[in-house]
């Protein structure tokens, strides 16, 4: 008889500490989901009624893939999948001249009360996700110490590329005119300010780090002198 084992889906203590909750395959999954149903209803929303490709190159622009784990090719799946549930519908599937025929689509009154609550679900929820870097900390003092001390530097450095990037991506989205039919919106600038502030977080502590480890303040390897 096997016995099921389940990973725990809240923070509990160990000798590490609180330790944040685990997000299993399956509700990282479902919130991958969530993510690209509000996504896409909210691009018909904007743009309606509109193609699939044109639905397909708004989130592009947006770099959705990047922070929305949205793959480029899982949007039409998830229109036909909107279209089936009855959130969105078909208004035409002509073409125009020599271009081949596509599906235009618009958001039904259904549609918009999903919509609607989506938003609100993923506003009103404050979960921290996991973070891809939590598991090599836990396991840091296992590291040679100049292994360690070089890939916080490596660390710092590709992050401050990543502050550089996102504050001449929101100066761009600004300068631009906020007509989605043209340009990236503006309010997209603040999904942008938000990442800036996670990275500079994350900057800030590799650097602390980095430098409480140079100085001796904490050492992790208590074999090694700190000044080794």
């Amino acid at each position: 008889m096997k016995t099921e084992h389940r990973m725990a889906t809240s923070p509990h203590r160990t000798h590490l500490g609180t330790v944040p909750a685990v997000m299993t395959p399956r509700i990282l999954s479902h919130m991958a989901r969530r993510s690209t149903r509000l996504l896409v209803l909210g691009v018909v929303r904007i743009l309606q009624p509109v193609h699939g490709y044109d639905v397909r190159r708004e989130l592009l622009s947006w770099r959705a893939e990047e922070w929305a784990n949205i793959a480029p090719g899982s949007i039409y799946g998830a229109l036909k999948t909107l279209e089936r549930d009855g959130w969105i519908e078909i208004v035409d599937t002509g073409s125009r001249g020599a271009r081949p025929a596509r599906t235009t689509y618009q958001l039904t009154a259904d549609g918009e009360k999903e919509y609607q609550q989506l938003l609100r679900d993923v506003l009103w929820e404050a979960k921290s996700p996991p973070h891809p870097l939590l598991p090599a900390v836990s396991q840091l003092p296992f590291v040679p110490r100049d292994d360690a001390m070089a890939a916080l530097q490596a660390r710092a450095h590709h992050l401050e590329g990543e502050v550089t990037l996102l504050e001449r991506d929101i100066a761009r989205i600004e300068s631009g005119s906020d007509d989605p039919a043209t340009d990236v919106p503006h309010h997209i600038a603040e999904m942008q300010r938000l990442s800036l502030r996670l990275v500079e977080a994350e900057l800030n502590w590799t650097r602390d780090l980095l430098g409480r480890i140079e100085s001796g303040d904490v050492n992790l390897w208590p074999s090694h002198p700190p000044h080794e």
